[in-house]
């Protein structure tokens, strides 16, 4: 059955007692594509307290309730129960909540008449997302949930497809209007002003859609006044632009009464001040006519709604109209989830326990006296993102504020409805710093939209105006690095009030230091000191200088490196020190996920809140709902004491074989040899053959892929010029050596034949992938022959026997390196400097060491077996042999014993140790 049948066979019909059962095995199956459905739904499940009831349906892998009613019940309508109550389908449902089991309690209810399905997130107070079974083909995606735990939610899901198509509308909109904003004396850009002034009249166009649509101006007011004008739309919008910048008194007497219709706006978003004289004619508007007014009137007004747009993502619309500029700024748009993993811990969390408390005093002058003084303590605080770019933090944060301020002031209504009780929450609250002039603008109107949203859902117990806008200057436009002043962010005429709490939060830039310019290398240099640390260090550093304020806490969305390898000690060692700044709560490393899908931010994340007054109990999460209580996070994000490792050139322990990176060829490729391209090397001039050896970086060695190198060490270029495809080689060499930046690689360009920095064994060798799978429970390593040359991806342990095989391949290691070793993305990435040489190998007895020598080499044997299978095959952690898993566990526990550890030790118990060890060398 597909869905249009399985919709046409549901229309107008269903019984409540006979129909239940069959309806949902169907759904399941066709709507969510279970194979099982009856493996997956329970009916009639009995309450587990009191046994005074049963559930409709229930799904317990995502906890989904549904209440089922027939098809002619309103599910919005209370209807009398058995006690004498009144009450909707929905809040019979939540009549379960006391009846069962803390992990049954349901995630979402679904209530249902055959006909309408009412979906409620229990994690949230908004209204349900409410689907009709005729539409259900295109709503299909918002059921996930149901069979799913990682899936979005229902309105998540639309606000989503709302944002994509208000992204494409006003990407469209931008390129109908560029040819018009050209240079005339360059055709093929448009320069900086045109491109200031394109954003700003996009920004300008949105927000008259949005008013129009929201209520803020009449109905169609905006599309209206522009279709009475569409000959001469330019001259029209300037009238308008003008308009809406200037009280009634200061408007023209002679202007239309169309305009005289529109309100007084201000706020700065269509014109600037200059001491008392409004200036509005700040933007050059281009000509509109044809595609671009065809564009705004049709598509953009009649057919999209912008009142369904939530603020947070109307700054992501926006950043697909910037398009690569800020991308070059290291920002990457947030998702409404990723800024609550920050804020919700931040803050939130407490001030929504903090009200639950006030909620459930049952005095009535108590209870209010404790909502007014609550209500106080919202307005008191202060929020600073010091690197915002178009609000998303600032305008969520203020959102979630309003919303728990409404509800206060809901409550307060029920308690003393004679009583007018003001909103105090507002946008003077919350500041930001932004480098991108238009960002500003974006950041400063999300937030106008945000409280024009926040007062819609008050106008029952509260009344205030929404417009005008009120002049908004706490987001400053400049960059938080170049305008530091002594302590902490602080840009001309501009200063946060420090007396109340003040959280600083964020998503700075991600910039790698290897990407970095020269100015950011030296505010890197400035705030840190010496090391090759991300930019987002220097967030950490300057709000570590704020939190000397004891009312001030920090949250900050980074690059996972920072948190791994050398850049912990560099960064860290320094701030934990001077500060005395410590870990309130950490995310793990995910996977970073953009809002709109084709504005993906390919990179891998974690989140850290930090103080200097951190709680007792610290939260160490792996999602919302996936944390554990410790006492203390390191800033390694390990549930350990702090401790910090340091780079070092020379291994911890004095016995332990000395470990080198291999050759590294610098050569654009042309050093290196695939077989066919050695094979027609030897083709051509068999005797070329001697100067061929064998070469392995570290995807070579896991996938077990032959490849070549031209090793001409002691080779003179006289020799080498005897052998045109040889020499053509080296001449590509040295040109590409010449055309880099680096001095010390244009200097390598006199020595073309040769391997940037030459390793080369004169034994057989340990080998070590320098980045390998995070899907591997163990890292691949394995001797190799001293003819194979190791490039740069591989590290070389000569001197290594048997015993150091077992100790390197164990879960003791492996435990290590998760907790010492750097990324790429979400792989390992292995140091010699930090990884293997602060590595604390153990003391065994003779027992001990012949012990893990056998264990070793029957990994060997056991591999032997498989010689045709990579690497990468025989160590993915889902498919590993059985054999050869078995040996490997006989070795770890074989290397525990000689540590003194338990074979049951879990990793996090073999890292604390090995940090224990390490202190004491």
């Amino acid at each position: 059955m597909d869905i249009k049948n399985f919709v046409e066979r549901w229309r107008n019909h269903g019984d409540e007692n006979s129909d239940t059962a069959t309806f949902w095995l169907e759904f399941l199956k066709t709507v969510c594509g279970v194979e099982e459905p009856g493996e997956v739904i329970k009916f009639q499940k009995r309450t587990e307290f009191g046994n005074t009831g049963f559930i409709d349906c229930y799904i317990p892998l995502t906890k989904v309730l549904i209440e089922q009613k027939g098809l002619k019940i309103d599910l919005n309508k209370k209807y009398p129960q058995s006690d004498g109550s009144l009450l909707t389908p929905f809040e019979q449902a939540v009549r379960y909540y006391g009846k069962l089991f803390y992990d049954e309690i349901p995630r979402w209810i679904i209530v249902c008449n055959f006909k309408e399905f009412h979906i409620h997130d229990m994690k949230k107070a908004d209204p349900p997302e409410i689907i009709l079974l005729e539409n259900l083909e295109d709503e299909i995606e918002k059921f996930s949930f149901m069979v799913n735990i990682n899936a979005k939610a229902p309105k998540e899901i639309r606000e989503e497809k709302i944002s994509q198509k208000a992204g494409k509308l006003v990407e469209k909109l931008k390129d109908s209007l560029i040819s018009r904003y050209k240079n005339p004396e360059n055709d093929e850009n448009v320069n900086k002003k045109n491109e200031r002034d394109l954003t700003v009249f996009c920004v300008r166009t949105v927000f008259l859609l949005y008013a129009e649509d929201s209520g803020l101006f009449e109905r169609h007011q905006f599309h209206d006044y522009l279709v009475k004008y569409k000959n001469a739309p330019r001259t029209a919008l300037i009238g308008l632009f003008d308009v809406l910048a200037r009280e009634e008194k200061d408007r023209s007497p002679y202007i239309s009464d169309d305009l005289k219709n529109f309100p007084y706006v201000d706020g700065g978003l269509f014109g600037k001040k200059d001491k008392n004289c409004v200036v509005t004619q700040d933007i050059e508007i281009p000509q509109l006519d044809g595609e671009p007014i065809e564009l705004i009137i049709n598509e953009m007004s009649e057919g999209f709604n912008w009142s369904d747009i939530k603020p947070p993502i109307f700054g992501a619309i926006f950043e697909r109209v910037l398009g690569g500029e800020r991308d070059a700024g290291g920002m990457h748009y947030t998702t409404l989830d990723n800024i609550h993993k920050v804020i919700d811990p931040l803050f939130l969390d407490d001030l929504n326990a903090e009200l639950d408390n006030i909620f459930a005093v049952s005095n009535k002058r108590e209870k209010t006296q404790s909502l007014i003084e609550f209500q106080n303590k919202l307005a008191s605080l202060r929020f600073l993102d010091p690197a915002c770019g178009s609000g998303n933090f600032l305008t969520e944060s203020f959102i979630s504020l309003r919303k728990m301020e409404n509800k206060i002031l809901n409550e307060l209504h029920n308690l003393n409805p004679l009583i007018d009780f003001e909103i105090k929450v507002s946008i003077f609250q919350f500041y930001g710093i932004e480098a991108n002039d238009f960002a500003v603008a974006v950041a400063r109107t999300a937030l106008w939209i945000s409280e024009h949203q926040m007062l819609k859902e008050a106008e029952d117990f509260t009344k205030k105006a929404p417009l005008p806008l009120k002049e908004y200057d706490n987001i400053k436009e400049g960059s938080a690095m170049d305008k530091l002043e002594g302590l902490g962010w602080k840009l001309p005429g501009w200063k946060i009030p420090h007396e109340n709490m003040l959280y600083i939060m964020g998503n700075p830039p991600f910039i790698g230091y290897s990407q970095q310019n020269e100015g950011q290398t030296a505010d890197v240099r400035n705030l840190i000191g010496s090391g090759k640390v991300d930019y987002v260090a220097c967030w950490f550093a300057v709000a570590s200088e704020y939190l000397q304020d004891k009312n001030t806490k920090a949250a900050f969305v980074a690059t996972n490196s920072i948190t791994q390898g050398e850049q912990v000690s560099a960064i860290f060692r320094n701030l934990h020190k001077r500060f005395g700044i410590e870990i309130d709560f950490a995310y793990k490393s995910f996977a970073w996920d953009s809002e709109l899908k084709d504005m993906k931010a390919h990179v891998h994340c974690v989140i850290i809140g930090f103080s200097t007054n951190p709680p007792k109990l610290r939260k160490l999460y792996n999602t919302p709902d996936d944390f554990e209580l410790v006492e203390n996070i390191n800033f390694y994000l390990k549930p350990e004491p702090n401790f910090f490792v340091d780079s070092r050139k020379e291994p911890i322990c004095p016995d332990a074989p000395k470990m080198r990176r291999g050759s590294q060829p610098t050569d654009d490729g042309n050093l290196i040899l695939t077989l066919e391209e050695r094979d027609e090397l030897i083709k051509a001039n068999p005797i070329v053959e001697k100067f061929i050896r064998p070469f392995m970086m570290g995807e070579d060695f896991i996938q077990r892929k032959p490849r070549y190198c031209l090793w001409l060490v002691d080779v003179t270029l006289d020799e080498i010029k005897k052998y045109p495809k040889v020499w053509e080689r080296v001449k590509r060499v040295k040109k590409f050596r010449l055309a880099s930046k680096k001095k010390a690689t244009q200097r390598k360009a006199e020595t073309p034949a040769l391997f940037d920095e030459i390793v080369e064994m004169k034994v057989n060798y340990i080998a070590v992938p320098v980045v390998s799978s995070k899907n591997r429970n163990y890292i691949p390593i394995d001797w190799l022959d001293a003819s194979i040359i190791p490039g740069n991806k591989l590290f070389a342990i000569p001197d290594a026997t048997l015993y150091h095989f077992g100790i390197l391949t164990s879960r003791v290691h492996m435990a290590w390196i998760r907790a010492a070793a750097g990324r790429l993305k979400s792989d390992y990435s292995y140091s010699n400097t930090v990884v293997y040489n602060n590595f604390v190998w153990p003391s065994p007895n003779k027992k001990q060491r012949v012990k893990i020598e056998s264990t070793a080499q029957k990994i060997l044997d056991v591999r032997a077996k498989y010689s045709e299978n990579t690497f990468a095959g025989l160590y993915d952690s889902i498919i590993m042999p059985p054999d050869l898993l078995k040996a490997h566990r006989q070795n770890d526990s074989a290397v525990c014993e000689a540590y003194g550890f338990d074979r049951n030790i879990s990793e996090e118990e073999i890292v604390e140790k090995l940090f224990e060890m390490l202190s004491m060398k």
